[in-house]
């Protein structure tokens, strides 16, 4: 019966860590983003507004399905 525990436990705790290094992964490309971003606008001075805009729209769209979550979801 130990066995079968220390197996759940483990599965259980690789599944947790996966999930927060994927949520993670995610959050970090949204980073990437925002400093490609950033360069454009720099770069493109007065015209950022034309030339970035899918730049920006792609990291709005990152900022609202990236974000950092936990592994356990708490319903309050």
């Amino acid at each position: 019966m130990s066995d079968d525990r220390a197996s759940e436990l483990k599965a259980r705790l690789a599944a947790r860590d996966a999930h927060i290094r994927e949520s993670w992964v995610r959050a970090m490309e949204a980073r990437i983003v925002r400093d490609q971003l950033q360069s454009c606008y720099r770069a493109e001075g007065v015209n950022h507004y034309e030339a970035c805009r899918e730049l920006s729209e792609k990291y709005i769209t990152l900022l609202k399905e990236n974000r950092v979550k936990g592994y356990k979801q708490v319903d309050v």
